[in-house]
């Protein structure tokens, strides 16, 4: 379908242009939205006829968008889910479930604004960049984790993906730390003995 766009839309064209769209994309989110019209002649008649109040109306969307994006700018919310021993979640974390987390916090971002090319299936922290205007766009964080406590951590930098992390230092491991330390311990008490019998003879 050919429509006439009404306002400038990320990777698709600019206010005024006439593009070609899919026919579901126009009908579901263009054209309910207000963001496009129909090509024709008459709906061209009648954007140039509202041309100024529509480029007033995106002035005044834009500078929303921006008051938004600084009361966003580098937050982190997050997201308690089930997930394997691996970090793999049972489930994953979608735009929808994205845009209900910033409405529970007072930001109301429609899922077609959170930019995911597809949904979270991990624990962790991952970036997520929210497009609140075509020209405004800002990145938060998503920290998915198994719980708030698991997420404070992740925050701090820990891996959570790792067996070590989840129950501690395998004790193999420690034990041959331990051994180790030992050992270098001993070393360095031999050669102190070492360098003080070398003294005592040069004396």
């Amino acid at each position: 379908m050919d429509v006439i766009l009404l306002e400038r839309i990320a990777r698709l064209g600019q206010m005024g242009e006439t593009v070609k769209v899919r026919d579901g994309f126009a009908r579901n989110y263009l054209l309910p939205t207000g963001r496009a019209l129909r090509a024709n002649e008459a709906n061209r008649a009648r954007f140039e006829a509202q041309k100024a109040q529509l480029i007033q109306r995106n002035e005044e969307r834009k500078a929303e968008a921006q008051r938004v994006s600084a009361t966003l700018e580098g937050k982190s919310f997050i997201v308690v889910r089930s997930a394997a021993e691996s970090g793999q979640l049972y489930g994953s974390v979608s735009t929808r479930d994205i845009a209900e987390i910033l409405a529970k916090e007072g930001f109301k971002v429609g899922r077609n604004e959170v930019e995911l090319n597809q949904p979270i299936k991990t624990i962790g922290l991952h970036q997520v960049d929210i497009r609140l205007h075509p020209e405004v766009a800002v990145a938060i964080k998503i920290n998915v984790a198994r719980s708030p406590d698991e997420a404070e951590r992740q925050a701090r930098g820990e891996d959570l993906t790792t067996l070590e992390a989840l129950y501690g230092p395998d004790e193999d491991e420690l034990a041959e730390d331990e051994e180790a330390a030992e050992e270098e311990a001993e070393a360095e008490a031999t050669a102190e003995a070492d360098e003080e019998t070398d003294t005592a003879t040069a004396g």
